[in-house]
């Protein structure tokens, strides 16, 4: 039951994701571009997606606990370090280059642009290359 709501989930997103137009890069990448085709849209989409989730958080939170686990699993670090900033910084970066996030390049896989793909191959790299570089980075930081 877990998996399907999961894939449902994922189904509502991917929809949501569709129907905004938040699949065209370039629309992504014109919201970014003040100076020039300005395209105020995604803010429209994120403000609604903050409303959603405003909203459902209250709900959820007077529950014991989720619906499939024994307790919510909440994040404790409340440090603002250079991994966080850094981490921060080259999603921004690579969000405003390639005009997709990770989120929405996963649903346009369906239109078949080999740019999506090699995005979210490049992603994919990132994430297992940051992986090998953590224990040098603990290593190197003990001595």
């Amino acid at each position: 039951m877990k998996l399907f709501y999961a894939l449902i989930t994922g189904l509502v997103f991917g929809i949501g994701i569709s129907l905004s137009g938040m699949m065209d890069p370039a629309k992504v990448l014109n919201f970014f571009d003040l100076a020039g085709t300005w395209d105020p849209s995604l803010a429209f989409v994120m403000g609604g997606a903050l409303i959603v989730t405003f909203v459902g958080y209250r709900l959820v939170w007077r529950r014991d606990a989720p619906l499939f686990e024994a307790r919510f699993q909440i994040p404790t670090g409340t440090a603002i370090d250079r991994n966080l900033v850094g981490g921060s910084a080259l999603f921004g970066i690579g969000w405003g280059i390639a005009g997709f996030c990770p989120g929405a390049a996963i649903p346009a896989l369906g239109t078949g642009r080999w740019e999506v793909a090699l995005f979210l191959l490049a992603v994919t790299a990132g994430f297992y290359l940051r992986r090998l570089l953590a224990p040098m980075q603990t290593a190197g930081a003990a001595t």
